[in-house]
């Protein structure tokens, strides 16, 4: 997975390519499919939802920047499989489902895995973790037509939030905006991308 489908991509960053490795893609697939858990494609894992393929969570993970000691909120938790490469390189990570039955299950598989830097909570993902923050990078694994204000609000100066924008059948596009010192965002384009939609309603 790693040679083939993450670095032969692109991906460089050596800390993003350990935690890659580290962590057991199997683990957060549904039984049926734990043969095809390292092919480079998304996999369902229930809810309509799915658990995004390796080198677009090496992607996001590389985009966000992140480094020992930060503090990183996930929305959109899924299997938690994205999270728990994150918590292999931030100091904590705070992750976000808004299906109750997806953020039970991973909030038992991160513990059983031993993930003890990762909290899972059940909610409105638009809404971020207010308590916890600022935080050092934001990722968002669902698409929308523009980062929800409270997400920006929540993001440290000097922050790093990555997340795909656009809708359900339009084109979307994998953006990074970065905190300034005046409160100001700038934002680059990193690529084309196909996500589910960030919806408001908690399930």
């Amino acid at each position: 997975m790693l040679r083939r489908h993450i670095k032969a991509r692109g991906i460089s960053d050596p800390r993003v390519l350990e935690a890659m490795a580290a962590v057991p893609r199997e683990a957060f697939v549904e039984p049926g499919l734990t043969r095809r858990a390292y092919a480079d494609g998304p996999l369902p894992i229930g809810e309509g939802q799915t658990i995004s393929q390796p080198y677009v969570v090496a992607w996001m993970v590389e985009a966000a920047e992140v480094v020992v000691g930060n503090r990183v909120l996930e929305v959109g938790t899924g299997s938690g499989y994205s999270a728990a490469v994150l918590g292999r390189l931030a100091e904590t990570v705070y992750t976000v489902e808004r299906r109750a039955v997806l953020a039970k299950a991973a909030a038992a598989r991160l513990s059983e895995l031993g993930c003890d830097n990762v909290s899972v909570r059940h909610g409105d993902g638009n809404e971020g973790w207010s308590e916890h923050a600022p935080y050092d990078a934001i990722l968002v694994t669902a698409a929308g037509p523009g980062v929800p204000g409270a997400l920006r609000e929540q993001l440290r100066t000097g922050g790093r939030l990555v997340m795909p924008i656009g809708g359900r059948w339009a084109t979307q596009r994998l953006v990074r905006e970065r905190c300034g010192e005046a409160g100001q965002f700038t934002r680059e384009e990193l690529g084309a991308v196909r996500f589910v939609p960030l919806v408001d309603e908690v399930c």
